[in-house]
Order: structure tokens, then sequence, then C-alpha cells
């Protein structure tokens, strides 16, 4: 079945909803990189430290977050097929990463790292399902 035809129902609603948390990570990292790190421990104390999560979190948040709201908005094609997929690549990698996190350092309590677990994994099997379904 082609991607494109089905944007225009739910599939846009949920692409919508995984570009806005894209987003929302986007703007709290370039905005507050401090406080978006505060509930993980880590302390910014230089300004290299608080660029660096700037970058990260808020322009690659912004970055997907947009892609994924030009789909929504016009999702027809290869291309935005393939921003899709990448986007649930992308959440599935944070993903894996809070996995060997568990195995390797064992975190303490369920907020942060497995919420955000949870989180990335239901937005990338979404996006998938979106993509394949």
């Amino acid at each position: 079945m082609p991607f494109g035809g089905r944007f225009f129902g739910m599939s846009s609603l949920w692409i919508t909803v995984v570009a806005l948390l894209f987003l929302g990570m986007g703007l709290f990292g370039l905005i507050a990189p401090a406080a978006l790190m505060q509930p993980f421990g880590i302390e910014l104390s230089s300004p290299e430290a608080r660029g660096e999560v700037r970058a990260v979190y808020g322009g690659f948040g912004l970055a997907f977050g947009s892609l994924l709201g030009w789909v929504a908005l016009d999702g027809s094609g290869e291309l935005q097929r393939g921003i899709v997929l990448a986007a649930a690549v992308a959440l599935g990698g944070m993903a894996l990463g809070r996995l060997v996190a568990r195995a390797v350092e064992r975190p303490s309590a369920f907020y942060p790292a497995w919420f955000y677990f949870w989180v990335e994994m239901l937005g990338a099997g979404l996006l998938v399902a979106l993509v394949f379904g």
C-alpha cells in the first residue's frame, strides 16, 4: 500500500504527536540545557557542556521535529516515508542505549531512564507501524 495516502487521517495525527515530542525536547534543550539534564543527575558546569546539549538535544530535536511536522502536513512519497523510518530508527537507537545502560549501570528508578525508554519504544514502534503497516 502506498505510504502517502494514509497521511490524511490517524497517521498524520500520530506523526504530529511524535513531531511535537521532538520539538519539545529540542526547544527545551536550546533554552534550558541544564534543566533538561537535571533529572539524570548531570550537571552542565561549562559553556561547552551546555553547548553540547543544545547541539545534540536541541538541534537534533528541532531538526527531526520539523521534518516530521512537514511529513504530517504533506505526507506523500518515498522521501517522507524515509524520514518517518529514520525517526523510528533514531528513537530505537536511543532506547537501545538505555538497555545497554540498564545492563551496565542499573538505573535506580523508573524515572527518568525507564520512562524515556518506553516513550522512545512507543514512538519507534508507532512510526515503524505507519511505514510498514
